[in-house]
This record gives structure tokens, C-alpha cells and sequence, in this order.
């Protein structure tokens, strides 16, 4: 008789849905007394968060809120963001955690598109959601979030987060672990809103099991133990904060927030908290190296960064190493519930190289993370898998539990994305012997100069080199006879010695070769997205007005 015929069944025994909600009912049930949120003055403990969760959940059902219904918020990193995190899926509804640097329109699409039952407002966004709400025939409920310390923005609406608070019921913990859990794990967890430059942004949804799932990963890879003390320089908003929400859960880590990430609030906070753990794209780290020695001066103990967002010149990395900020270079998007690949570091082999070699090392964005599946870097058309030379550029893909359901109500765009039984992110890599991959650009952002493929990446590490130059981004700029040249845009320093065109292109001359150096170059302060990714878009526009 085969196993299979034995009568060895799913039962409620031996079989739970994965959900990130279990996290939170762990921590309560073991650590109630352990802190999770602070938030100035404010520190609220695991028992507590567990309850207002639990209350929240209660709340939102008795208005008739349920399975897939979509409770919007705009927030700055505070305890209620971190809150609705586990309320909202809780009483079985999608959260739609949105970026509040959009414009108004492009906020009232997505509370549209994502058909929002409710929109919880953080004080200091008042004005964008009247402004979004403005265009809408149906707008949502609106509950405002009450922040004593926000000093800017209004009350939206007359009914407060804590008024809707005091309307549920909360229960002890008790022994029930399958309390507020999902009847089934691929059930939708949370939507978030891709940030595209050109047409609306797309809705990427994201169920149960993946969240779990790179909840736990991000505890795996980045080695966190237990009761870290995280500090929320990286949007919540954003991949619903690489799911370190849930990881906290997982490990019962102090949750910090701060409404502003500024050099002085980052470095005040981690030497009062004793913070050990922070994520940032490499535009906060930059801002933290630009720092006064004063400011450094503050954090005296082990601090550990995960950076991703953007691809970092190793020039930042080994600067924060330096520093004695400990860098974990990951790699995701938001398809893909934020980081799924880590540059893993091996001590063993390249713990003897002097600190710019490592900093080289630790700029590639690595190998896959412990719950993803399956990475490559492949030809998009054959789908065969690239070379591991270190040179031949192919397109990253992945495949497992951590990647999105799809694109809501787009089906179109969702079978594209998964051709092949592969996720197609549209980044170009090169693969490297070791099995380590290497972001050399964006699909869109490679520069196709005289038929020789440019990384506008590898010009932009070399500029960060240069001791003047704060800030780099390269894009492409039509030539006649070339088709496309790069064009670099720089930052300079404070104070800096100054630099003319000529000295920069002299400069990459001496790191570059010939056809990859910038034909132009602009000093400019850089635009860039809410998540501190360059807006090259825009990059592009300027380049192509240099033409006329």
C-alpha cells in the first residue's frame, strides 16, 4: 500500500495556514512584557500591541468589514502603521499601506483601483488625502491618526483611530493558535503600489504564506536573534517595510519609529536605543556618512544596516564599514515582498581582502535568501541561463512562495511578469562563478552606445569614488552617430573642491574605457523617488533638452 493511501490526512492537528498573524499571537503569549513600538514618549509592549490589535480586528468587523475587504492608510512611520499590520489581516481584510509622497491624483487612483473600505490618515497627510478624497464620486471612510508630536498637516474627518478603537472587544491571548488565521494562506494579505514613472502605478498583491514566509527570511538571513532593537528609517509603506513588521513578531524586537529620517533624529535615536538593527536604500546612508563626526560619535556599539533600493557603489559600503555600521547588501521588489536575495558573506574566503575588496564583494546583490526558490540570471527570450563568466548580462529572475499572486486586475501585465514559470523583474545582471549575482542596470536604463552594451551602474560606482562627488547617475542621451552616449548627472560634496565637465570626464578616463565615459556631465542636486531611488526618468528628459 502506498503512503499516500494510509489515511494520513490534513487535519486541524497537523496542518495551520501560515500567517504572519501567528508571529504576533507568539510574542504576546511569550514576551507580553517585552517592548515593540516606541515612538517618543510612547512605548507600548507586546501584550499591549496584541490587544489593540485584537481590538482594531474587533472594530473593523462590527462595521461590517471582512474577507478581502481593503483598509487603505496613509502614515508616516508610526505606532498605528505598525498596528494595522496584524489588525487588518486579522479580521481577514487586505491592507493598503500607500506612499504619502504621491500626488493626489495618483493616491486617489489607488484608493480607487484597490477599491479602499476605509482610509486611516496620519495627521501630517490630511492635506494630500482631502486633496486625493476631492476626486472621487464614492471616497472611503476616513479615520484620522492623532500624533501629539506632528506639528504640521490637519484632522481629517471627526472620528479618531482610538475612537474606532474603543468600539472593539479584545480577549487574553489564551491557547488557540489558530485564533484570527486565514481558512487559506494564499488568501491576500496586503496590496501595494508599485512606484512606476509612466502611466499608473500597478497593484502588486501579496498573500499570506509570502509574507510569512520573508518574515522569517529576513530573521534567517540577517542572523537577528532575539529582541533586536530595529529602527524605522526604511517607509513602512514601502513592501510593507521589507515585512519587518511581521520578522519583528517573529523575533519580538523593539519596533522604533521615526516620523523623519534626518542624520541627527538616526544618530540620536540609535545611541539612545541602543538600536542593532536599521534598513535604508544607499541615499540614507549616504546622508548618515555626510554626518558630523559629533552625530557619529553618538553610537558606540554594534549597529547592523540593510541596504537595498538602489544598487550601492561600494564606495558607501565601505565607508559605513569603516564606520563600524556592519552592511548587508539585499536585493527585491515590491513583486516580490521587498528583499529575496542577500550578498552572503563568506568569511572564510574573503575575510583576509583589504576593506575596499570587500566593499567590491559586498556590492553584488548575492544569492537567494533562505525561503526563495529559485534565482537566475537568463536570457528572457530562450530563458536559458546565462553564463556564470561574470560579463554576459541576462535578466535576474525568481521564482517560490515570496513572490506575488500578480497585478490586481491586470492580468495582462501578471502574465507577462510570470512568462516562463519564472518572475521577469526587468533588472540585467551578470552571473558569477561563485553563483553571485551583480545588478549592472535596470533593462530600460542599459546605454547601447555603437552596439556595445554600457552599464550606466559600473560608470556611476566609479564616479562615487571620486572624493568631491556626493551623489552619480548616469542615463542615456541620444548622439547621431553613436545612437545612445552616457550622460552623468553629479552631486558635489559641501564645500568641496569644485569640478568642471572636463575634470570628471578626465577622471573617469582613468577607470573607464574610452566609449564608456560620460560625453556629458551636469552638476545638480538629484531628483528622486520617495523611496530614495533617482528619478532617471527625469535624468532623461534633462539629457535629451541638452540636444536642443
Amino acid at each position: 500500500m502506498s503512503i499516500y493511501e494510509t489515511g494520513l490526512e490534513q487535519n486541524s492537528a497537523n496542518y495551520t495556514p501560515l500567517s504572519p498573524v501567528s508571529l504576533l499571537r507568539r510574542a504576546a503569549w511569550i514576551y507580553p512584557d517585552k517592548p515593540a513600538v516606541i515612538q517618543n514618549d510612547r512605548v507600548l509592549n507586546w501584550g499591549e500591541v496584541f490587544q489593540r490589535c485584537q481590538r482594531m480586528a474587533s472594530a473593523l468587523t462590527k462595521r461590517g468589514l471582512g474577507k478581502g475587504d481593503t483598509v487603505a492608510i496613509l502614515s508616516a512611520n508610526t505606532a498605528e502603521m505598525f498596528e494595522v499590520h496584524f489588525a487588518v489581516p486579522m479580521m481577514g481584510g487586505v491592507l493598503n499601506a500607500i506612499n504619502m509622497r504621491l500626488d493626489a491624483k495618483t493616491v486617489a487612483f489607488i484608493l480607487e483601483h484597490g477599491e479602499a473600505k476605509l482610509l486611516l490618515v496620519d495627521k501630517e497627510f490630511g492635506p494630500l488625502a482631502e486633496a486625493a478624497l476631492a476626486f472621487l464620486s464614492s471616497p472611503p471612510a476616513v479615520v484620522h491618526i492623532d500624533d501629539k508630536h506632528c506639528e504640521v498637516g490637519h484632522l481629517l474627518g471627526d472620528e479618531s483611530y482610538d475612537d474606532l478603537l474603543a468600539e472593539g472587544e479584545a480577549a487574553p491571548v489564551g491557547v488557540d493558535s489558530t485564533a484570527y488565521l486565514p481558512d487559506d494562506e494564499w488568501q491576500a494579505i496586503a496590496l501595494n503600489y508599485t512606484s512606476g514613472t509612466t502611466g499608473n502605478p500597478k497593484g502588486v498583491v501579496y498573500h499570506h504564506r509570502g509574507a510569512y514566509l520573508n518574515a522569517v527570511s529576513n530573521a534567517l538571513s540577517w542572523h537577528m536573534g532575539d529582541h533586536p532593537v530595529y529602527l524605522w528609517t526604511l517607509p513602512m509603506f514601502h513592501c510593507n517595510g521589507w515585512c519587518f513588521p511581521w520578522t519583528l513578531a517573529a523575533n519580538a524586537g523593539a519596533s522604533v519609529c521615526l516620523r523623519q529620517v534626518r542624520d541627527d533624529a538616526v544618530y540620536q535615536a540609535m545611541g539612545e536605543h541602543k538600536v542593532t538593527h536599521f534598513c535604508g536604500a544607499p541615499v540614507v546612508l549616504n546622508t548618515l556618512l555626510a554626518a558630523s563626526d559629533e552625530l557619529k560619535a553618538l553610537v558606540q556599539h554594534q549597529v547592523k544596516v540593510m541596504t537595498a533600493g538602489a544598487p550601492p557603489p561600494a564606495a558607501i559600503i565601505q565607508g559605513m564599514q569603516a564606520q563600524g555600521i556592519d552592511v548587508t547588501h539585499v536585493y527585491g521588489l515590491t513583486e516580490t515582498y521587498g528583499p529575496v536575495t542577500l550578498c552572503a558573506w563568506r568569511e572564510d574566503l574573503w575575510g583576509s581582502l583589504d576593506a575596499a575588496s570587500q566593499a567590491q564583494l559586498k556590492a553584488r546583490q548575492g544569492v537567494n535568501a533562505p525561503m526563495l526558490e529559485g534565482l537566475m540570471v537568463a536570457d528572457p527570450e530562450t530563458m536559458e541561463p546565462v553564463p556564470r563568466d561574470g560579463q554576459t548580462m541576462g535578466e535576474v529572475m525568481m521564482r517560490g512562495n515570496n513572490v506575488m499572486k500578480g497585478y490586481l486586475k491586470n492580468p495582462t501585465a501578471t502574465d507577462e511578469a510570470f512568462a516562463g514559470g519564472w518572475f521577469h523583474s526587468g533588472d540585467l545582471a551578470v552571473w558569477f562563478e561563485d553563483g553571485y549575482i551583480k545588478i549592472m542596470d535596470r533593462s530600460k536604463d542599459i546605454i547601447i552606445s555603437g552596439g556595445e552594451n554600457i552599464s550606466s551602474i559600473e560608470i556611476e560606482d566609479v564616479l562615487f569614488k571620486h572624493d568631491s562627488i556626493a551623489e552619480a547617475a548616469v542615463v542615456a542621451r541620444s548622439d547621431d552617430k553613436w545612437g545612445e552616449t552616457p550622460c552623468a548627472f553629479v552631486t558635489l560634496v559641501a564645500d568641496a573642491q569644485p569640478l568642471d565637465e572636463q575634470q570628471v570626464i578626465d577622471y573617469c578616463a582613468e577607470n573607464l574605457a574610452r566609449f564608456k565615459l560620460p560625453k556629458a556631465v551636469v552638476f545638480m542636486e538629484l531628483p528622486k523617488t520617495s523611496t530614495g531611488k533617482v528619478q532617471k526618468y527625469a535624468l532623461r528628459e534633462i539629457a535629451e533638452g541638452l540636444n536642443k
